[in-house]
């Protein structure tokens, strides 16, 4: 059995639809009251303006809708908590599709609902078992939505650093599931029992080769915040940068764990 499926974690499928709209919903509210000179300011994705980055948190959730155009797969063959490994391997065509959406959809607001009514009607009328052909591999509906909040809440915070002021919530819920999911991929990247990686109250995961921790205060302990765990695993925040502002606490000899991240890029 491989390191992956060895660590899979079953998510409720209920909650995570509702956290998969919920945060949507909490998007959709802090754009429409975005401004066009809002719209254009730079993010921190390189040369997309805040406007690309909208467009870009919509085609995540369209991503549902693209798959469930297509045939499912005869099987499925990657389990969810290997799909943040998969996600560099798009990002050219990523770039290319997502500005042909700005193109296309001028009226952000109405892009954004359009989508939140179809996808409403995808998620009543297809059952959480259905296969999906993604860019990791075949995966069920419904953990293919936990990829989703990984997405939503990763560019939330990517919106409120570009926009000055924005205060976006964040669905309990969607945290959590980007968090878990984050965290056990690290563990299946770096599998070992050495170092205990803590990001309360969401994650508690055992990596890193070396002697196993079985009782008392482990020897190799890092801590830090959901936001800051998610910034790390996905390159926002260089490693160094948060241990040196105290954003991460880290002891003992193999409690450095920089050169393992980000995880997903």
């Amino acid at each position: 059995m491989s390191p992956a499926k060895k660590r899979a974690r079953s998510y409720d499928p209920a909650k995570t639809r509702a956290a998969v709209l919920a945060q949507f919903g909490h998007v959709r509210e802090a754009v429409r009251g975005l401004t066009p000179e809002q719209l254009a300011l730079p993010t921190r994705l390189g040369e997309w303006s805040v406007r690309e980055l909208v467009a870009h948190i919509g085609m995540a959730l369209t991503a549902v809708h693209r798959a469930l155009d297509e045939p499912a797969p005869a099987k499925q063959d990657v389990t969810v908590v290997e799909w943040p490994f998969a996600t560099a391997a798009s990002s050219g065509a990523i770039d290319e599709f997502t500005r042909g959406l700005v193109a296309e959809h001028a009226d952000l607001d109405t892009y954004l609902a359009d989508i939140d009514e179809s996808l409403r009607a995808l998620l009543a009328e297809h059952p959480g078992g259905r296969l999906l052909a993604t860019n990791a591999g075949a995966l069920p509906l419904d953990d293919y939505l936990v990829t989703r909040t990984v997405e939503l809440v990763v560019h939330t915070d990517d919106l409120t650093a570009a926009v000055a002021g924005l205060e976006v919530p964040y669905d309990r819920q969607a945290l959590a599931a980007a968090t878990r999911l984050l965290a056990d991929a690290l563990a299946v990247k770096a599998p070992g029992g050495s170092t205990e990686v803590r990001v309360p109250p969401y994650a508690v995961v055992q990596c890193v080769e070396g002697p196993r921790h079985t009782r008392g205060t482990p020897p190799n302990v890092v801590e830090t915040d959901p936001l800051t765990w998610i910034r790390l695993a996905t390159g926002r925040v260089a490693w160094k940068d948060a241990v040196a502002e105290a954003k991460v606490s880290a002891s003992g000899e193999r409690a450095d764990i920089g050169d393992l991240l980000p995880l997903m890029s």
